[in-house]
């Protein structure tokens, strides 16, 4: 099969990622063997080729947002059958038996394993997925549409939980990419007003498009103080900027695997009046089942911009170098459509 992994991790204007041909995947017990349609293209798998996140074994395959369709079912297996339409997404393994999974908290199990990281990703014409972590997906959604959907929608999802936005509240988010533009619309649907901070004048421009009321610079003050703040951009010195745009009470939830430097903060300016930061790490498939199902019914619309497979590499540059609007998506066979 076709697949990308990582060679020698390094900035991707360097190409760190090899192409080739790798054996196709068996299933095991309990596990799928896919046949991917489409995988999205997410900054955790830049991060990854860049080596700011170590591969977890060499030659890894990137991707965990993979649509495809069950083409084999290891021994075990009892949710999905051949032909079914599967997603896969980031969380792809918990042990099940420490304090964190035995309360429900799956996303902080001290021995995880993570699609694309630990396991090889969508970036392949095949991959394996166990059972119990893939997704039926909504047929309201094509598989280009669907892919971003399972790793910057649930993780998207999940932060503005985390952010505690109270009803019709003041939410900015900084940085406009894949999942933000996913979770202003889930915010905007629910009667939030949403302030968007991004050095992108495209993905200030489509923010306005889907119902923002307002967008600057990402070192912008927004017109009124938040209630709420997500930061989607990498970059710890956003931090103390979005902690000065909170009102009292305020929370800010950083909503990225990899974070660079924080500067010193300011307890009187930044956290006084219990203002708060909170981190999010990854997500439970109860998180998962919960937003796709509100993706459907809210209807969201999906900014993607697809790359042939062969383009893996100049998706991640575009990527790095903000030139891409909404979701970067491959295109690894067609699409199925819709219903």
């Amino acid at each position: 099969m076709r697949a990308w992994w990582v060679g020698q991790p390094g900035p991707i204007s360097e190409r760190p990622l090899v192409q080739g041909h790798r054996a196709t995947p068996r299933p095991t017990a309990g596990e799928l063997l896919v046949q991917v349609s489409v995988c999205g293209v997410c900054r955790t798998d830049l991060h990854l080729a860049e080596g700011d996140l170590p591969p977890r074994h060499p030659q890894v395959v990137p991707g965990h947002e993979a649509v495809g369709v069950v083409i084999e079912t290891g021994p075990d297996c009892t949710r999905f059958s051949v032909g079914d339409r599967v997603g896969v997404a980031w969380l792809g393994g918990v042990c099940g038996s420490c304090d964190y999974c035995r309360r429900g908290d799956e996303n902080l199990c001290v021995s995880p394993v993570f699609t694309g990281w630990d396991r090889d990703g969508g970036y392949a014409e095949e991959m394996t997925v166990a059972e119990d972590f893939a997704y039926p997906v909504p047929s309201v959604f094509t598989d280009e549409q669907a892919a971003p959907l399972l790793c910057s929608g649930i993780i998207g999802y999940r932060a503005l939980k985390r952010s505690a936005l109270p009803p019709g509240g003041r939410l900015g988010i900084y940085g406009f990419g894949s999942s933000a533009h996913i979770t202003a619309q889930l915010a905007l649907k629910q009667g939030a007003s949403v302030f968007v901070m991004t050095r992108s004048e495209n993905a200030r421009a489509l923010s306005l498009e889907l119902g923002a009321e307002y967008a600057g610079d990402a070192y912008d003050n927004p017109p009124v103080l938040l209630d709420s703040a997500i930061l989607f951009a990498p970059a710890g010195g956003l931090v103390p900027v979005a902690l000065r745009a909170l009102d009292r009470g305020g929370t800010l939830a950083i909503a990225g695997i990899h974070l660079s430097s924080i500067p010193a903060l300011d307890y009187g300016r930044e956290l006084f009046n219990e203002r708060q930061v909170r981190s999010v790490t990854a997500n439970t498939r109860a998180d998962g089942r919960e937003f796709l199902a509100l993706a459907a019914r809210l209807s969201l619309e999906l900014t993607t911009t697809a790359y042939p497979f062969e383009a893996a590499d100049k998706a991640l540059e575009d990527l790095a170098a903000d030139r891409v609007t909404g979701s970067a998506v491959l295109r690894v066979r067609p699409d199925r459509t819709a219903g």
